[in-house]
């Protein structure tokens, strides 16, 4: 996404540390970006970029179903958010190597309203 980004992650066993995972993609990511983008002064005293928002989302899966339900979540999200018409549609998403798995039907979404709140279902 242009303004955000969703994973759904399988840690090795006995390693629940997201807070130092994401640390590690954020600063392995902006390294390749010019220092170009506004800071506040906190953020320039701490020596923390503008692009990523401090903060994150955690969500330990419980079941298959609700494996399900994030996975469609994110492959729905462009969709809800505009940027396509089509969950196909967006070609950065897992939603085409679920397709040539065979995990998703190649209609998963041809009924949902793109306004809806289901999806995948």
């Amino acid at each position: 996404m242009p303004d955000h980004l969703h994973c759904v992650w399988t840690l090795p066993p006995g390693d629940d540390d997201f807070s130092n995972r994401w640390k590690a993609i954020k600063i392995r990511f902006v390294r390749g970006l010019p220092r170009t983008e506004g800071r506040s002064a906190v953020r320039q005293a701490k020596g923390e970029r503008g692009i990523w928002h401090r903060r994150f989302w955690e969500h330990l899966i419980r079941d298959d179903r609700d494996y399900a339900r994030h996975v469609d979540y994110v492959h729905w999200n462009p969709v809800k958010h505009g940027y396509v018409d089509r969950v196909g549609d967006w070609p950065y998403s897992s939603f085409h190597r679920y397709l040539r798995l065979g995990l998703l039907p190649t209609d998963w979404t041809a009924s949902i309203d793109k306004h809806s709140d289901t999806y995948g279902e």
